[in-house]
């Protein structure tokens, strides 16, 4: 008898990140959903990064990487927009999986996001999927 195993995905967290402009709050500006499937965090990031929801971002970031010292796959599906301080706090997260001997993983990014790390660079530190 063969047994069968499936992995399963458990939602840990959700995070929604509400930034403040010329004193609006504008909800729906980045989602983030953390969950875990087999030995990897995994996070769905929606909405825009930038330097109104950047913070609330790395804090997560960091503190997953810290308490959970696995690797880190971001679905990027939904992520409309990122700017120079999101991709700090993603090279500031990598830094981190790296010191644990982990990895951080890009997966399903937008054609202007992927233009971006190319262009960067970046797309040669992290693994894109």
């Amino acid at each position: 008898m063969q047994e069968n195993k499936t992995q399963c995905k458990l939602v840990l967290y959700e995070y929604q990140q509400y930034a403040d402009r010329e004193g609006e709050k504008m909800p729906g500006e980045m989602d983030l959903k953390i969950g875990k499937l087999a030995d990897k965090i995994t996070m769905k990031l929606s909405g825009e990064v930038d330097i109104y929801t950047s913070q609330g971002l790395k804090e997560k970031l960091y503190e997953v990487v810290e308490s959970n010292k696995a690797d880190l796959v971001i679905d990027c599906t939904d992520l409309n927009y990122i700017d120079s301080s999101g991709l700090g706090i993603l090279i500031g997260t990598l830094k981190k999986a790296k010191s644990y001997g982990r990895n951080v993983y890009l997966n399903n990014m937008k054609d202007n996001i992927r233009k971006l790390f190319s262009i960067t660079g970046l797309d040669k530190l992290f693994i894109v999927n």
